[in-house]
């Protein structure tokens, strides 16, 4: 059969695109008209980290991502008053909330801030911003019950004095914390910092480079407060917007899977696979760090479809021995595998990964061990360590016989060794991280479940493709609804 609907694909696609220019005109008109909307009232402080292990390069990048949340504010004695608070082992206020009245101002004074480059002494900082940053005589509104008192802390590293107890006075002074960990900052710290909810006041970037990507989030906190962002139309969801308190989150209708950026949605795939985790349990892991290990697998058994006629999960744990957690079956509901992950113990030895990748072929993935005749066979591999004995042998023999096989490494983990299990494209099958407080990010990354490409040439995948189509445009159209709505609401307001 010739590919005869191809035309009503190009019908489709016309549609969708003009689905996309009458949003994104009805998107500038907003954009305009919002220019017009005035900021909350909020006295807002930067208190940002410069100790000897911000580089100076990585510190203009933290100024870049200041002066870029700065652009998007109605700076002013009457709108957002902004504070610069620099910190290491001592602490700076280079930027009062008196002091700049206008942006051009303010941005060329957050431009020649210098690093300090000594400790991390972020609990005194935040201390300062307490007594002195958020003080009347430093420029904040405190006898303004309506005006906002927010504190947006940039740090990477483990601070050298305590925060829990200094954040907690912030939070009673009605300060609302927001948390910025870059790097190999310490996770912990960010979320006795945070206010609540959690979710909403701690982010996390892998490395300064990428900081900028978190401006529009804060610009939105504090730019024009219209409070339903559903109602609106001002968010970014395909499918489902879900209201929360100040803010939103994205859902995806029944059949499909919300994606990696939180926004996008995936068709389900319902495929039956076979999933065995082989875990590294020897001594050099540790065992808070063997618990963190537990909470990675769980975060990838929340991504699967597990079912009896779905996702089957198994679980291997090795050292200089090889134990069988639990065979791929026996537990065949999400809240079962994480309960039964959770319980399994610390073995404590060496590392044999080599042994433990020939139990997985010579057990996990057979009949006898639960696995099922025809359903695809995946295989993670997680180490911490060089192997103390040979896997090459056995990591080529998985591949050879079909399996599809993932390296996960942390710390002294050996780069070669995980390439050498990872399967064909390697990019997409190894993973690594220099820390175990980072491994929740691969998770993150790692996706197992991966729906068959389709041919759009054939029939059902052309009714498909037009289902898709279809609710592609009813979201749009309701986008569109949602944006005429807000522009109806700025327009009210400026009246």
């Amino acid at each position: 059969m010739k590919c005869l609907p191809c035309g009503l694909l190009l019908l489709s696609l016309i549609a969708i695109g003009q689905e996309c220019r009458a949003t994104t005109q009805l998107r500038n008109a907003a954009a305009q008209t919002a220019g017009l909307c005035r900021s909350k009232s909020t006295d807002l402080v930067f208190i940002i980290d410069s100790s000897r292990s911000v580089r100076p390069s990585e510190f203009e990048q933290v100024k870049v991502f200041l002066a870029k949340v700065i652009e998007g504010l109605d700076v002013g004695p009457n709108a957002t008053r902004v504070g610069v608070v620099n910190y290491a082992s001592k602490v700076k206020n280079e930027v009062s909330l008196k002091t700049y009245r206008n942006k051009a101002a303010l941005l060329k004074a957050v431009s020649k801030i210098e690093p300090l480059s000594t400790g991390t002494m972020t609990g005194l900082a935040i201390q300062f911003a307490i007594n002195v940053a958020f003080s009347e005589i430093e420029g904040a509104r405190v006898h303004a019950p309506d005006v906002s008192k927010v504190a947006i802390i940039v740090t990477d590293g483990r601070p050298q004095d305590n925060v829990r107890d200094v954040s907690a006075r912030a939070k009673e002074s009605n300060i609302e914390l927001f948390a910025i960990g870059v790097g190999r900052v310490d996770m912990n710290t960010l979320r006795q910092i945070a206010s609540t909810p959690l979710e909403d006041h701690t982010d996390y970037v892998e490395s300064y480079s990428v900081i900028e990507k978190l401006t529009n989030k804060f610009q939105q906190a504090l730019v024009c407060d219209l409070s339903d962002l559903c109602v609106t139309g001002d968010h970014d969801c395909e499918q489902v917007c879900v209201s929360t308190p100040g803010s939103y989150k994205c859902a995806c209708r029944e059949g499909f899977t919300l994606q990696e950026d939180g926004k996008t949605c995936r068709e389900s795939c319902s495929v039956a696979t076979d999933v065995v985790f082989l875990i590294d349990g020897s001594k050099s892991v540790r065992p808070e760090n063997f618990e963190l290990v537990k909470k990675f697998i769980n975060q990838i058994v929340d991504k699967l479809d597990v079912a009896e006629n779905k996702a089957h999960v198994g679980l291997v744990q090795y050292s200089s021995s090889v134990r069988e957690e639990f065979p791929l079956g026996r537990h065949n509901t999400k809240k079962d595998l994480k309960e039964a992950v959770k319980k399994m113990s610390y073995m404590e030895k060496g590392t044999m990964t080599g042994l433990a990748l020939r139990y997985l072929l010579d057990n996990s993935f057979t009949p006898g061990h639960g696995s099922r005749p025809g359903a695809p066979k995946v295989g993670i591999v997680f180490t911490d360590g060089r192997s103390q004995d040979y896997i090459g042998e056995a990591a080529k023999k998985a591949k050879e016989n079909g399996f599809t096989m993932y390296a996960v490494g942390v710390g002294n983990a050996v780069e070669d060794e995980l390439r050498e299990i990872a399967s064909d494209p390697v990019g997409e099958h190894y993973f690594y991280t220099a820390d175990f407080k980072t491994i929740n990010q691969i998770a993150k990354k790692l996706h197992i479940n991966k729906c068959p490409e389709e041919n759009p040439c054939e029939c059902e995948s052309i009714i498909n493709f037009r289902k898709k189509t279809d609710a592609t445009i009813e979201a749009l159209t309701k986008k569109l609804e949602g944006v005429t709505k807000r522009i109806a609401a700025l327009e009210n307001k400026i009246i």
